[in-house]
């Protein structure tokens, strides 16, 4: 599933001009969007010449960046001798699908029972857009991860109606950690126009679960529309891990 970019050649995305503090995280919020993207595979090795052409930077911030990802299981250390992108595992994905969906489902319970209508608004609002960039999906990666931007949107404009900053951050992580995994169903399933179909039933019908406030409907919904790229990977998964 490596693509096949020439990484030497890859232009700095990084503006120096910035402050230490916020040339430091942006040199963090793209290396771990790289990551989460696919452009740098699981198990590749992160060489730092590439890496500071990339992004325009020395050793110092690139170390800090790759310290944190550490923390977030996105990189390992390779037996002292640098660092690789966390491989990929049937294993991590089950799990990570497993509790995002009790994640996700809680949140809609909350947010059934205390969202307002400015949150009935936003979700229908967010469906519409959804809908209209389907298109996306059979053009470029780019587009692909623009649709995929889009439809997380959706998925938050729900998920904000629980009120709970805590519960919002420990759902984004989990769906930070999908992304890889959700990139492979991406790329091998979204493009077929059954999946597609049934992908768009499904927000629809889960919008008509949430404004009805039918929560136990809702609940039933997310788990299984927050399973279904784990579900489809494990079908093909000779192939993937």
């Amino acid at each position: 599933m490596t693509k096949n970019i020439d990484k030497s050649t890859a232009k700095p995305i990084v503006n120096p001009s910035e402050t230490t503090d916020s040339f430091s995280s942006q040199v963090l919020q793209q290396l771990k969007g790289d990551i989460l993207s696919g452009y740098f595979a699981p198990g590749e090795k992160l060489k730092m010449a590439i890496l500071k052409e990339r992004y325009a930077v020395g050793i110092s911030p690139l170390r800090e960046a790759l310290s944190q990802l550490l923390v977030e299981q996105l990189v390992v250390v390779e037996n002292q001798r640098g660092f690789k992108v966390h491989p990929i595992s049937l294993a991590e994905m089950i799990d990570i699908y497993q509790t995002r969906s009790h994640i996700e489902a809680l949140c809609v319970e909350l947010a059934i029972a205390n969202g307002n209508d400015e949150w009935e608004a936003s979700i229908v609002a967010a469906n519409h857009l959804l809908k209209k960039s389907g298109d996306l999906l059979e053009k470029t990666d780019d587009d692909v991860q623009q649709w995929e931007a889009i439809h997380q949107k959706f998925h938050t404009a729900i998920a904000s109606g629980c009120g709970s900053a805590t519960l919002l951050q420990v759902r984004r992580s989990l769906y930070e950690k999908a992304s890889r995994y959700r990139n492979l169903w991406l790329k091998k399933n979204m493009s077929d126009h059954g999946v597609y179909d049934a992908n768009r039933q499904e927000h629809d019908d889960l919008v008509e679960a949430l404004l009805d406030r039918n929560q136990e409907k809702a609940i039933e919904i997310i788990k299984q529309h927050l399973l279904i790229p784990s579900l489809l990977l494990q079908e093909s998964k000779p192939s993937l891990f």
